[in-house]
């Protein structure tokens, strides 16, 4: 128990400035290439224009912060302790967005403590789920593209009793957005998320709507159509 609280407080052995260079230059070539594979397999309107270079920055500071730590647990703790007093207040907005941050740290780490196998195939590994996810999602979107479907009805009409079936023959799925009222408060306007069921077409739910008696209006825009 005292070798092993000996060996983890004890010094490592000092690696030469030379080796430090290499290791940095590599953590910026794979953080490089993490942006690289985020700037493909994402919109490019999803893309905060700082956020790729913050990519590239975490790998290369995460890997000196590995050097600085090397096998010494009590820096470790200091170091845990100096940064926890940092802030962000930037809010992430996606969940991939977060993965990306974590996929740039790991790079870092692994690049800092000298594990090149262990970044070299993370990052083909993350690239290949990445880029399969692009590709599933363009035919998902390629072939039900969703919709933002807006209808204005009477005040005090039911709108699942009036809509219920006809969403339920033409669409696939829906999700209510947003709701709110027209026409001086005489009219209630509900914006749904939609996707058309196979088969179906948007001129005949556009018809169909029309129909009902209580559809004062609807209108349909396409959205999410932009390369993933």
């Amino acid at each position: 128990m005292v070798d092993f609280f000996t060996s983890s407080l004890s010094e490592r052995s000092l690696i030469s400035g030379l080796e430090v260079f290499v290791r940095l230059v590599v953590a910026l070539t794979l953080g490089a290439l993490v942006a690289a594979i985020y700037r493909r397999t994402r919109k490019t309107t999803e893309i905060m224009a700082s956020f790729p270079t913050t990519l590239v920055l975490l790998s290369i500071l995460i890997a000196m912060v590995t050097q600085v730590i090397g096998d010494n647990v009590a820096r470790a703790f200091s170091l845990v302790g100096a940064l926890s007093i940092v802030r962000f207040r930037t809010v992430v907005r996606d969940t991939l967005d977060t993965a990306f941050v974590i996929f740039s740290v790991a790079v870092g780490m692994a690049v800092g403590a000298q594990h090149w196998s262990v970044a070299l195939i993370g990052i083909v590994v993350v690239a290949a789920v990445c880029f399969w996810r692009k590709m599933r999602v363009h035919k998902v979107w390629a072939e039900q593209p969703a919709f933002l479907l807006t209808i204005r009805i009477g005040v005090g009409d039911d709108p699942s009793q009036l809509l219920g079936n006809i969403f339920d023959t033409h669409l696939q799925e829906r999700e209510l957005i947003s709701a709110g009222t027209g026409k001086q408060g005489t009219a209630l306007d509900m914006t749904y998320e939609t996707r058309l069921r196979p088969g179906t077409s948007l001129e005949v739910l556009v018809n169909t709507l029309s129909c009902v008696q209580g559809v004062q209006s609807t209108k349909v825009t396409r959205r999410g159509i932009d390369p993933v």
